[in-house]
C-alpha cells in the first residue's frame, strides 16, 4: 500500500525522538512540486557527504571537520541566503534549495545540519529569533553559526541581535543582562518543521493563496496535535476555499476549546453562512 505524502510525514513526525530533520522536511516540498524525485534528492545530499568525507583525515578534530564543512558549503558548493528573492516560497523546500543552491537561514541550516551529521559533527538547529542559527559544542564551549554564511557569531554579536526582540520585554529577573541562554538552546526537529511551515503559512497568508495555505495548515495539525490555533487556521483556509463541511468541524473544535478568545466572536459569526452552504444543493 502506498502512502499519501501527508500520511509519510506523519508516520515520520510520529514518534518526538525519531524524528528524521532532513528527510521530514524535504517532504515539505511534495505539496507543490509533486513529481519531487524523493531518492533522488536524498542520494544527492548523500553524494555530498560522502565526497566531503573523503577529504577528511581519520584523526581530523572537530574544529578541521567544521572548517572543512564550512569551505565545502559555502565556498566550492556556493549555497547561499537569496537575498534577492527573500520570500519564494522555494526558499522554504529543501529540493529547490539543492537545485538552485540559495535559500533561507533555515533551510540551508537544515542541509547543513544534515551534512555536518553525516561527518560527525553534532550539529544543533537554534531557533533565534528573527534569524534560524546552528551551533556545535566543542571542548572550549559552543560555536554559534549564522547559515546564511558560516560566520562564527561573538556574544556580543548575538545580544546586538536578540535586543529588538526584547524591547517590549519586562522581566525584572533579567535585571540588565539579556536572557541570551535562553534564546541558544538546541531546537527539537518538530520546532524546526513547525517554524518552517509556518514561514510558508506566512508568505502563502499574505498572497492569499488558500489552497497552498490549506496545505501548510495539513502538515501543521499533523506535527502540533495540540495546537488548536493550527486546526482554527485550516478551518478559516477550508473556508475561503469554499470547503464549508472541513471548515465548520474544525471552527466548532476550536470554539469548544476557546470559548472565550478574541476571535471566538469574530468565528461565531462565520458559522451560520458555512451551515447555510452546507443546506444548498450542489
Amino acid at each position: 500500500m502506498t502512502l499519501t505524502s501527508l500520511e509519510y510525514f506523519a508516520s515520520l513526525v510520529r514518534q518526538d525522538d525519531s524524528i528524521p530533520l532532513f528527510e521530514s522536511a524535504l517532504t515539505l516540498g511534495q505539496d507543490f512540486y509533486p513529481e519531487m524525485d524523493f531518492s533522488e534528492q536524498e542520494f544527492e545530499l548523500d553524494s555530498l557527504a560522502m565526497k566531503l568525507r573523503q577529504r577528511l583525515p581519520d584523526d581530523a578534530s572537530q574544529i578541521q571537520k567544521l572548517r572543512m564543512l564550512n569551505h565545502f558549503f559555502f565556498q566550492e558548493m556556493a549555497f547561499a541566503g537569496n537575498i534577492n528573492n527573500y520570500y519564494d516560497p522555494d526558499n522554504s523546500y529543501l529540493h529547490r534549495v539543492i537545485a538552485t543552491r540559495r535559500g533561507i537561514p533555515i533551510s540551508l541550516a537544515v542541509l547543513y545540519i544534515e551534512l555536518a551529521q553525516q561527518v560527525g559533527l553534532d550539529m544543533k538547529g537554534v531557533s533565534f529569533p528573527g534569524h534560524f542559527l546552528m551551533k556545535l559544542s566543542v571542548q572550549s564551549g559552543e560555536i554559534v553559526l549564522d547559515p546564511m554564511n558560516g560566520s562564527s557569531l561573538s556574544r556580543e554579536e548575538l545580544e546586538e541581535r536578540l535586543e529588538p526582540y526584547l524591547e517590549h520585554q519586562q522581566d525584572e529577573d533579567f535585571g540588565d543582562e539579556l536572557p541570551l541562554a535562553a534564546y541558544l538552546r538546541a531546537a527539537h526537529p518538530r520546532e524546526i518543521l513547525a517554524r518552517m511551515l509556518r514561514n510558508l503559512k506566512a508568505i502563502f497568508m499574505e498572497s492569499q493563496r488558500w489552497q497552498q495555505v490549506l496545505d501548510v495548515q495539513e502538515r501543521l495539525v499533523i506535527l502540533l496535535p495540540e495546537e488548536i490555533t493550527e486546526r482554527r487556521d485550516r478551518g478559516l483556509a477550508s473556508a475561503n476555499l469554499g470547503l464549508a463541511q472541513a471548515a465548520l468541524e474544525d471552527l466548532e473544535a476550536y470554539l469548544a476549546l476557546r470559548p472565550h478568545a478574541e476571535d471566538a466572536q469574530n468565528l461565531r459569526e462565520m458559522l451560520p453562512d458555512l451551515r447555510e452552504a452546507l443546506r444548498k444543493p450542489n
